[in-house]
């Protein structure tokens, strides 16, 4: 070997021992990424830039392929192959093998060596590898919506609790400095009193995947596990339109724009309400168009208005600008990714005085969930309003579905009066698919 590179490969780089700043691999908060495609894959690369974290394993039932966000690849070798290539750079040789890829979540859930998950699955299979992962020990970043029904949302915060485990749910608009100061304006009754919200979200049904129109059953492609990606769900046969990026816009794997949008805006709507440990009383006024093809049955236009026992309507709409708007008896306040408006410039200089609300500060979603895993503190998105806020979304899938008003009790979590309306609260799962409660 020549002289100068076995010298090299002798030397320890100074981030392996925790040097310059650095935080050693050993001291590190290790992870492993359930679900690598789309939103999966992008939570990976953001969580591999905080330096507190080493990314360990990474998990999915695809092992590559396209049919991602427009049209791209993804799977757990592009994933293993981005952490590795991630770490290299820390090494001096250039290389890095210490990442696992595997496509069963057990066998991640199963290992002693780390101390949390990131969870990106489809929406149907959230409850069950939430309650798993909260039953193994481990903390839990969770994609949001958080849930597939109400029952499973239950499932999941009761889990959490029962198991001690820090739970940050993907809703990032909590860590978004205009949302904050939206909500901040709104609890510190700088609009008056609060008369009304409106939460406007997209409808239509997007061809992320570019592979929307293929919904006739097909061949299933090499290095897929297709039966493992129904998991829970009903038998079906297998069509590219089904799966990847798909899945958002069929019931039994999903809630359309309506959950996919909903754990966002009204996320922020019972944020700025106070409500976020809390829910409506009653649905109503529930208007809708719905998907007419061979795999799609979700909701497209839409309109529904969740009443509260202090007074204030929440319209959730298709309809209405897209968004959060406050409306109170002397103002208002309209909040959306990257732009807030307000009804006179002092509410938009507004910052709170001594003695008023300030909320809960983090900047950055994901290293809020780091910081929290070392400290043990409650995240920016716990789960009990991460469940509170998605509930409403279900409820108002379920008044579209059945046609008519919904009295709710969000203490017991049961719909009033309607037996027919009760039982969409949960669903069956395929076995041998249970929630580890």
């Amino acid at each position: 070997m020549h002289r100068r590179r076995f010298l090299s490969s002798c030397i320890i780089p100074g981030s392996a021992l925790g040097l310059n700043g650095a935080v050693a691999p050993s001291n590190r908060v290790a992870l492993a990424c359930i679900g690598t495609g789309n939103q999966g894959f992008n939570d990976m690369k953001a969580f591999l830039r905080d330096e507190r974290v080493q990314v360990t394993a990474v998990c999915d039932v695809n092992r590559q392929s396209p049919g991602y966000w427009d049209g791209g690849i993804a799977g757990r070798e592009p994933a293993r192959s981005w952490v590795e290539w991630h770490y290299a750079r820390e090494q001096r040789a250039g290389t890095y093998k210490g990442v696992t890829a595997s496509a069963d979540f057990r066998e991640v859930l199963g290992r002693n060596d780390l101390d949390a998950v990131l969870i990106a699955l489809p929406d149907h299979w959230h409850g069950v590898a939430v309650t798993a992962a909260a039953k193994a020990s481990k903390d839990i970043y969770g994609q949001k919506p958080l849930s597939l029904t109400v029952a499973e949302g239950r499932a999941m915060a009761d889990a959490v609790k029962k198991y001690k485990r820090v739970f940050q749910c993907g809703s990032q608009q909590r860590s978004d400095a205009r949302f904050r100061r939206a909500c901040e304006i709104v609890r510190n009754g700088r609009i008056g009193k609060l008369r009304s919200v409106l939460c406007g979200l997209p409808g239509g049904i997007p061809d992320f995947g570019r592979t929307a129109h293929r919904q006739d059953p097909e061949p299933l492609p090499a290095g897929f596990d297709y039966d493992m990606w129904l998991g829970p769900a009903p038998e079906a046969p297998y069509a590219p339109g089904r799966c990847h990026v798909n899945f958002r816009w069929i019931l039994e794997y999903s809630g359309g724009q309506i959950t996919d949008w909903g754990g966002h805006h009204p996320d922020i709507a019972q944020w700025g309400m106070g409500t976020e440990m809390t829910g409506p009383v009653a649905i109503r006024n529930g208007q809708a168009q719905w998907a007419k093809e061979k795999l799609y049955n979700t909701a497209t236009d839409f309109t529904f208005d969740a009443l509260y026992a202090n007074g204030v309507t929440l319209t959730v709409s298709s309809r209405v600008r897209g968004g959060v708007t406050f409306q109170g008896s002397e103002g208002w306040v309209w909040v959306n990714r990257g732009a807030i408006e307000t009804s006179s410039q002092a509410l938009l200089d507004y910052t709170p005085e001594a003695g008023e609300i300030v909320f809960y500060k983090s900047d950055n979603h994901y290293r809020n969930f780091i910081d929290c895993v070392l400290s043990r503190q409650q995240p920016i998105a716990p789960i009990e309003q991460a469940h509170r806020s998605i509930t409403i979304a279900h409820l108002g899938n379920i008044s579209l579905r059945v046609g008519r008003d919904l009295r709710w009790d969000p203490v017991t979590e049961r719909i009033t009066g309607d037996e027919a309306a009760n039982a969409m609260l949960s669903r069956p799962m395929r076995k041998p698919w249970r929630l580890e409660v």
